[in-house]
């Protein structure tokens, strides 16, 4: 089992696409581990985007990652990581494959509607960014009454 971070960034909130991302995810055969809706504040996207710091782009990403609610997405399966970056397609809409959510949806290199971890390490660091261990621990699949 693999665990990786889907961002659901400003943009897709926006055009209302949080319910058909997830129906595609699930449709994948990915487990939804934990998710929430919420507002970065400048401080906590620099911290997660720090390693772009030195790049040229670090800026306006906060700027736009701060822009309007996200939904941050713990999801689990065997090869997630691959499984989900498949999903989302190339960073870049204009180069991302046919029926990709990025290819659909997105609109920039930068507005391309969703975040997926590049591996699974940084799936694990990600997840654990927006997740505590008891978070990612529950049971998604049924409950007892």
């Amino acid at each position: 089992m693999e665990r990786t971070l889907a961002i659901i960034k400003p943009d897709g909130v926006q055009k209302r696409l949080t319910g058909e991302i997830l129906r595609r995810i699930e449709g994948v055969g990915l487990t939804v581990k934990s998710l929430r809706m919420l507002q970065l504040d400048r401080a906590t996207a620099g911290r997660f985007y720090a390693v772009h710091r030195e790049r040229p782009f670090y800026h306006s990403l906060i700027e736009y990652m701060t822009s309007g609610p996200v939904v941050v997405i713990a999801l689990e399966g065997p090869n997630a990581v691959t499984r989900y970056r498949t999903l989302i397609g190339n960073t870049n809409p204009d180069n991302a494959d046919e029926g990709t959510i990025r290819r659909l949806y997105g609109d920039s290199i930068e507005r391309n509607v969703v975040h997926g971890s590049d591996s699974g390490e940084n799936g694990i660091i990600e997840t654990s960014f927006f997740f505590s261990t008891s978070e990612l621990e529950m049971i998604t699949n049924g409950s007892s009454d």
